[in-house]
């Protein structure tokens, strides 16, 4: 996937910097171009690139989704008409004559022998651990096997409080073959996160850890399992991994990995229609109880294969790792590589332990082609001065994939000056709502300094005006007026669907608001700039969080940051009030207050600077890595710092202190 660099490092504020372009022979040699030849037998026609094929794919839906079934040769039985029965959001009925199961599409592995490594686990907890495509299968049968022991059939919930290890994956894979429903909580979840998210599913299994290692740090979770056992009404059987330390013993009433494991069991799949539950996945709950987001076997299959072997380009070829916990929707689309061929690989752990260059040096150990990672971490490897591509061999290196915040135009600049000209870099955005993202790069599409590339297959993603009306060129609300596969079945004990439809489809009826601000532009590519729920209004004017947090936290002097605006609401422009950590051995004091007010003046506008600037010791994060804009504002209001935020959904929740301190001073 080697490409064009064209780099002008001298204007870094321009975001339509040509930084990688696609080969002469991309549509000969990657997977969307076997694809776009495949949908043009479909389609009766040609596409001459790939905008053209995007919008078959949004106007043809049926066609462009019978089209991936059989490109990828998903396994099924039942008609595939119609595909779309009811294209009505919410409620679009897909696939009603089909039925699937994800477990038998991801154990497929298609273009993959018995003796290929298929699951590499990295961890700081012990030794590494590979799994061939024979060890999966056999492991997955044993687990399956162990479950059906346990009286777990289909529909039965299947919880695991485990980190990101080929374990995991067996039980997710393992529930999922016999139609269970999956769902995970990382173990950094204290107790009352978890009790939250599975106190409303009403789990019949636990799996869960004794502990786990961050770094050099051992962590004994054994009390947090003790106490989410007791929590959880109708549990009928506790699993225990040992994992911190592998002499560790099953609690009282327990059984052990190795007995759940302990029978030796032929693979089979319990085929389900397309709208079965798969998996259970979580808003971050930051201001109340987290939403129980329920995702089907058939809508997560061809959305996953889609995305990773399309917009992605993976395959058999293919070494696949994004950093990601079991408490993110990232893991789920990780493991879902298995789908399209490609090795997973699984770390857990601290990615700054020793230091940042921890997962750089793995990456050339492992050999990996697909790095995935969080805009923050590339961001903070640049700040530290860190050059990947001169400390390992990054020569396997094919494929990035930047998620969970905006990427601004120096973390692009920083992955083609500092890791690989060659790279094609992806900046994909979003959402645990769909498990996938709406809009990424793909290998048909240039790379352009701060924008992403483009709008992703089979998504009809659109800017709103005020007046809900569509925009190109100018920013607004992220729309998606056709439906997903993967858009949720629905929230759990949620039977009237009405929180569903609050949720997404309040502001405009039969078209789902997402909650982000996006400029589309005539080319197809897209700037995200920040939640709408966190909007900044100057002067009538709207302004992105996101573009704040790229000039100021590429300050040096500048650790971290959160922005927030008070409206007045006696009709003044209100408040814009910046807040920042000072990075260590920097004085907070008029001279860098003034300096963040010039670098914000001169690289964005003068109504990017704030009213006021304030230091606090930490911005809140969820244990994702988002930071608590809407909370902080509630904060400021008056709220409470419990009523404002779940503070078992944070990483610091320390950090609310200092901001509820400033607003009872105000």
């Amino acid at each position: 996937m080697c490409g064009r660099l064209t780099r002008m490092q001298d204007h870094p504020s321009q975001d339509d910097r040509l930084l990688w372009s696609p080969p002469a022979d991309a549509r000969d040699t990657t997977r969307m171009g076997a694809f776009m030849h495949r949908a043009e037998a479909a389609a009766g026609r040609s596409f001459d690139d790939y905008p053209a094929l995007w919008q078959w794919s949004v106007d043809e839906l049926g066609a462009f989704w019978r089209t991936v079934v059989d490109y990828f040769d998903v396994p099924h039985e039942g008609r595939l008409d119609p595909a779309l029965a009811d294209a009505t959001m919410p409620g679009a009925s897909w696939f009603p004559h089909l039925r699937l199961n994800y477990a038998e599409a991801m154990l497929a592995l298609p273009g993959r022998s018995d003796d290929d490594v298929v699951v590499v686990g990295r961890s700081q907890s012990r030794d590494p651990v590979e799994l061939t495509a024979d060890d999966l299968r056999d492991q997955v049968a044993r687990a399956r096997a162990g479950l059906v022991r346990l009286g777990v059939g289909p529909g039965d919930r299947v919880a695991a409080y485990l980190p990101n290890v080929p374990e995991t994956l067996v039980l997710l894979l393992a529930t999922a073959s016999l139609g269970a429903v999956f769902s995970s909580c990382a173990p950094e979840f204290g107790t009352r996160s978890v009790v939250d998210r599975w106190g409303q599913i009403a789990p019949a299994v636990l799996v869960a850890v004794d502990g786990y290692r961050y770094g050099d740090k051992p962590i004994d979770r054994s009390s947090e399992v003790a106490a989410i056992r007791r929590s959880l009404s109708g549990l009928r059987h506790t699993v225990h991994l040992p994992y911190l330390d592998p002499d560790s013993a099953p609690p009282a009433d327990a059984l052990s990995w190795a007995d759940l494991l302990a029978e030796p069991a032929e693979m089979s799949y319990d085929r389900v229609p397309f709208d079965h539950p798969l998996y259970i996945l979580y808003s971050s709950g930051t201001t109340g109880l987290p939403k129980a987001i329920v995702h089907s076997h058939g809508g997560i299959t061809l959305e996953h294969v889609k995305a990773l072997g399309l917009q992605l380009d993976l395959g058999a070829r293919d070494r696949f790792f994004w950093f990601s916990t079991t408490g993110w929707m990232m893991w789920n689309y990780l493991v879902s590589g298995l789908g399209v061929g490609s090795t997973v690989v699984m770390f857990d752990g601290n990615p700054a332990w020793p230091d940042l260059s921890a997962l750089w040096r793995m990456s050339e150990e492992v050999g990996l082609t697909y790095f995935g990672t969080s805009a923050p971490y590339l961001l903070a490897c640049r700040k530290n001065g860190l050059e990947p591509g001169e400390l390992a061999d990054l020569s396997a290196l094919r494929g990035m994939g930047s998620t969970g915040a905006p990427l601004p135009p120096e973390g692009f600049d920083y992955v083609y000056s500092a890791i690989s000209e060659d790279v094609l870099l992806s900046s994909v955005s979003g959402g645990t709502d769909v498990c996938t993202g709406f809009v990424g790069g793909n290998p048909l599409l240039p790379v352009r300094a701060g924008r992403i590339a483009g709008i992703c297959l089979g998504c009809k993603v659109e800017s709103y005006d005020a007046s809900g009306s569509p925009v190109i060129g100018k920013q607004g609300e992220l729309v998606v007026t056709a439906p997903m596969p993967s858009m949720p079945v629905g929230f759990w004990h949620d039977d009237d669907g009405s929180r569903y439809r609050a949720a997404y489809f309040e502001d405009y009826p039969g078209v789902w608001r997402h909650g982000d601000w996006i400029t589309i532009e005539a080319d197809g590519s897209c700037v995200l700039s920040g939640r709408s729920d966190a909007t900044l209004n100057r002067g009538g004017v709207r302004l992105g969080t996101a573009e704040f947090y790229s000039v100021v936290e590429a300050m040096p002097e500048v650790a971290d940051s959160l922005v927030v605006h008070l409206e007045d609401s006696h009709g003044g422009s209100g408040s814009l009030l910046l807040f920042v950590v000072p990075s260590e051995g920097t004085d907070f004091g008029d001279e860098l207050v003034a300096a963040i007010t010039r670098e914000l003046r001169t690289n964005l506008s003068p109504r990017h600077v704030p009213d006021s600037v304030h230091a606090v010791p930490a911005i809140p994060h969820t244990l994702s890595g988002k930071k608590l804009e809407v909370p902080v504002k509630r904060i400021l209001r008056g709220v409470s710092a419990d009523e404002a935020a779940a503070k078992g959904a944070l990483a610091n929740p320390e950090s609310l202190d200092a901001f509820a301190a400033f607003a009872a001073s105000d």
